[in-house]
């Protein structure tokens, strides 16, 4: 049974780790992202650039939103990317198919170029500026969103990254050349390119590798979820004593005595509302921490590959050798209901049920 990359491809799973790729399954989007604050944190010279690309990128758009009226089709050209669905990263029932960023997020992103980034390449606070304000602004703004804007913008690094590994040890008769559109942007005639690029092809589409060390899961680096849960950490990190004291009043101001996390929410909400100042000195205090995202990613990821890859593919083997599940094919009840009957037999009956652990604990949902 095929599952991963390596599998489909017929590479050694041993090249794609040495190369420092994640060796994707080819049956379901895995639950890791693309952090931007992997590539601005990097020692690699190559990560750098390509934060500074997606600088780049942004002020380009400021400067349009400072200069023009953004139509409805620029809105769609500019900022309405489409999922980079060939990573196969990100959430999907079925297959690799995802939403991509859609008309709010473009809007989102448009309006607060003229506030949360209104500093733009000055900051006075924060060592550099960074894509994920915009999550920390908008409840909706999440993870993939911000990972799908980050991987449209290094989308040409991928492919050259991919390329140059196909190439050396990929079976010609696997792959394919193809022109890919949105590769990269042309500041003179304001379009996204289209190139072609020779890669690893299945079932009509090609398929991209990506580096582990810009991987993450759950949540990025920078993000709401982490600003709530630190909120009690970073008013002390200000210096001026009046501004913590005023922001640490009114954020409890707005918690009722027995808050729930939509209350705690909401607070942060109307916090940051008040006192935008103190998003800059949240991303500062991330900064600060760098060395330890990079770590807390590199633990993520191995976290990943231990599940989705290696238990995962001992679930396979178990399945492939010791029942027929792989030959119900079909979507019928009778076929989905006896391939649940060998799957329940492999978990209690094969040792199966040892899958879901990890070093005796139980996987957690």
């Amino acid at each position: 049974m095929k599952v991963y990359f390596s599998d489909f491809f017929e590479v050694s799973a041993q090249i794609i780790e040495q190369y420092g790729a994640f060796d994707i399954s080819l049956i379901n989007d895995l639950p890791l992202f693309i952090d931007p604050f992997l590539l601005f944190n990097s020692k690699k010279e190559e990560y750098k650039q390509l934060h500074n690309n997606i600088l780049k990128y942004l002020y380009f758009l400021k400067e349009k939103s400072n200069s023009i009226k953004i139509t409805d089709g620029l809105l769609k050209a500019w900022y309405q990317f489409p999922e980079v669905k060939q990573n196969w990263f990100g959430f999907c029932e079925d297959g690799n198919g995802g939403s991509g960023l859609g008309k709010e997020f473009a809007i989102s992103l448009h309006e607060n170029l003229q506030n949360i980034f209104s500093d733009f390449g000055n900051e006075k606070v924060t060592k550099g500026t960074h894509l994920e304000k915009l999550c920390l602004i908008k409840e909706r703004v999440g993870k993939d969103n911000i990972s799908d804007f980050t991987t449209n913008l290094i989308h040409e690094y991928l492919l050259n990254y991919t390329e140059a590994l196909a190439k050396e040890h990929i079976d010609e008769k696997y792959l394919k050349e193809v022109a890919v559109r949105g590769v990269r942007f042309n500041y003179e005639r304001e379009v996204w390119e289209t190139d072609r690029f020779i890669l690893p092809f299945l079932n009509n589409d090609y398929v991209l590798l990506t580096p582990k060390d810009i991987l993450t899961k759950d949540e990025t680096w920078i993000s709401r979820v982490d600003l709530l849960n630190r909120f009690a950490e970073i008013p002390p990190a200000i210096s001026n004593v009046e501004l913590r004291d005023q922001i640490n009043n009114y954020f409890y101001s707005k918690i009722p005595e027995k808050p729930t996390q939509r209350d705690k929410q909401e607070a942060l909400s109307k916090t940051i509302k008040e006192y935008p100042e103190i998003i800059d000195y949240y991303i500062k205090y991330k900064e600060d921490r760098g060395d330890i995202a990079e770590k807390t990613s590199i633990d993520k990821v191995l976290f990943s590959i231990n599940k989705y890859v290696k238990q995962f593919g001992e679930m396979v083997k178990l399945l492939s050798s010791s029942t027929n599940f792989y030959d119900y094919s079909g979507d019928t009840y009778e076929e989905a209901h006896q391939r649940l009957i060998f799957l329940k037999d492999v978990i209690e009956n094969k040792d199966g049920y040892k899958i879901f652990y990890s070093n005796g604990v139980p996987i957690q949902k």
